[in-house]
């Protein structure tokens, strides 16, 4: 049996359902769409359901959701040092977000849309136009004194302000390809388990299969880590916004 090395690649194709243009923009329903909906109905429902009954004592699904909810609120105010209180809903949202989005694709027939560069893209882009945003609200022109570092010889900062741009832009480019290379290589690797299974001789089909329970728990573990790593930088961005330069 030949191996269809292809099928692991069609797991990442966007097929659109229905072409929505309004002039220049672009609302097409996709599969991306589709189980990003999807993820936050799941999201949703989760937690609902987790909290629907409330108690003192806590049940098993509302302790987890209070030990979720704690654990992101307490490193968002750990590296929010300003305010840190006022910015939990925002990453407990983005938490919740993209681990339903990680989690969702390993489902069989799914479709993870944080493999797509399009959907990290934007959640990198928009958490750094917020902590922008933050910085010129709260510092003003004054913005543009933290690309001059204290200390730095002037005879330097022709060429430190340079660097210090170019990694301050570099900041959201990262955020979107360490979150879209890491869920895109796991699915790959899940998908070339699957086809080697299909295609080994009977009496050797249960190595693949072993390795792809493997690759799943690491797949879910990395899910999970993969979310709070967003978070956290999210965080560092808002933090370094709010403080003083």
């Amino acid at each position: 049996m030949s191996l269809d090395m292809a099928g692991t690649i069609n797991h990442f194709k966007v097929i659109v359902y229905q072409d929505i243009h309004i002039g220049t923009i672009d609302l097409s329903i996709s599969n991306t769409v589709v189980f990003m909906l999807l993820a936050i109905a799941t999201v949703v429902i989760l937690l609902k359901l987790a909290f629907i009954r409330a108690k003192v004592i806590p049940g098993y699904g509302q302790l987890l959701g209070e030990m979720l909810y704690e654990f992101i609120a307490k490193q968002t105010t750990l590296n929010i040092h300003q305010d840190g209180k006022d910015y939990i809903p925002l990453m407990f949202t983005m938490f919740t977000f993209i681990l339903g989005c990680n989690l969702i694709g390993l489902l069989p027939g799914a479709f993870t849309p944080t493999s797509q560069l399009a959907v990290t893209g934007t959640l990198a882009v928009g958490m750094f136009g917020f902590a922008i945003w933050l910085r010129f609200n709260k510092h003003g022109w004054g913005f543009f004194r933290a690309f001059s570092p204290q200390g730095v010889p002037k005879v330097l900062l022709p060429l430190m302000v340079p660097i210090e741009i170019i990694s301050f832009l570099a900041r959201p480019v990262t955020l979107a390809l360490r979150l879209f290379a890491n869920m895109t290589a796991g699915h790959m690797a899940l998908g070339v388990l699957a086809v080697l299974g299909l295609a080994a001789p009977w009496f050797l089909q249960w190595l693949p299969l072993g390795f792809t329970v493997i690759q799943i728990a690491l797949e879910i573990m990395i899910a999970f880590i993969q979310s709070y790593i967003f978070v956290i930088l999210s965080c560092v961005y808002i933090d370094d916004a709010l403080a003083e330069h």
